[in-house]
């Protein structure tokens, strides 16, 4: 499969019009694409922060990652009475089951301080999800789990640690149910999103920054040198996609691999009424082995 344009926008969510975080993997038993989000309720009331929180997760399907169907949200994923918050799953399938990381909240806060917790589920399909506990990593503000085989058996999960200047921190596990925490990895500047992938014969991570996308190199998925160029740090041309690039999911097909992201399209306006509104884009990666490329606007 190789993927040159996508359409723009690639995906808005229907109901909320706030789709965030997104992470693309292939569903085994419906033989497509799904996409899990941060449905943040955009276009809701919103009282200091509250918008951004009160999120469930929403799935979109599609058979060509080109055109997506909105299927959504994920039910009983709740551990509480409530209406609560879930942010920017990560899903992969792996020892005969699919794990689903997210970052969890009680309740609709209005403002930051509250803690954010990583919950971890199963499911024989990507709907009927199973609670199987909380992840005790290195704080109570933990956020945007990315979890990746680094070598047969042995499985890392890189996470966003808010209280230690939202650094990526890491664990490792070989069950994926318990998991030991190593420590910072990512530590040049406050970030979040990290996504880890192999392309081009090369071990990569991505970051959001807030200023685009920070891009890394690695020998051993551990020990990572920050390439000299960030990606998706200019605001594109295309409809809707007249933001800079945050918190990516990279999608690696043979040869090929294609960048998910969300933007703001309207953050630079001076009204509020349309600032939290996103758009879920993609881009095709390239590299030439030290650095990635994608051309926004190519098309």
């Amino acid at each position: 499969m190789k993927i040159t344009e996508f359409p723009s926008p690639l995906f808005r969510d229907p109901i909320y019009d706030g789709a965030t975080d997104p992470v693309v993997i292939w569903n085994r038993e419906e033989e497509c694409y799904y996409m899990f989000y941060t449905q943040r309720r955009s276009a809701s009331v919103q009282i200091g922060v509250s918008s951004i929180h009160g999120s469930k997760i929403g799935v979109a399907s599609s058979k060509d990652l080109m055109k997506w169907l909105y299927r959504g949200t994920l039910p009983g994923l709740d551990i509480e009475p409530g209406h609560n918050t879930f942010w920017a799953p990560e899903i992969i399938y792996a020892l005969g089951e699919y794990h689903m990381y997210v970052s969890y909240i009680t309740g609709i806060p209005t403002d930051w301080n509250y803690e954010r917790r990583m919950l971890h589920y199963t499911a024989g399909n990507l709907w009927e999800w199973k609670y199987a506990g909380e992840i005790e990593l290195s704080s109570k503000r933990v956020i945007d789990a990315c979890v990746y085989e680094v070598e047969d058996g042995l499985f890392k999960l890189w996470y966003k640690d808010e209280n230690h200047d939202s650094h990526t921190y890491a664990a490792i596990s070989r069950d994926l149910y318990h998991w030991e925490v190593t420590g910072e990895e990512i530590s040049d500047c406050s970030h979040e999103g990290a996504n880890v992938f192999e392309f081009g014969g090369v071990k990569w991570m991505i970051t959001d920054f807030w200023k685009g996308l920070g891009v890394y190199r690695s020998e051993d998925f551990t020990r990572w040198n920050r390439c000299k160029a960030d990606i998706l740090e200019k605001p594109g041309v295309k409809l809707m996609d007249t933001g800079i690039g945050h918190h990516g999911d990279v999608l690696v097909i043979g040869d090929e691999a294609y960048l998910f992201y969300f933007c703001h399209p309207f953050e630079k306006e001076e009204s509020d009424s349309r600032k939290a509104i996103t758009a879920v884009q993609a881009v095709r990666l390239t590299t030439d082995g030290n650095n990635l490329y994608c051309e926004r606007d190519e098309g």
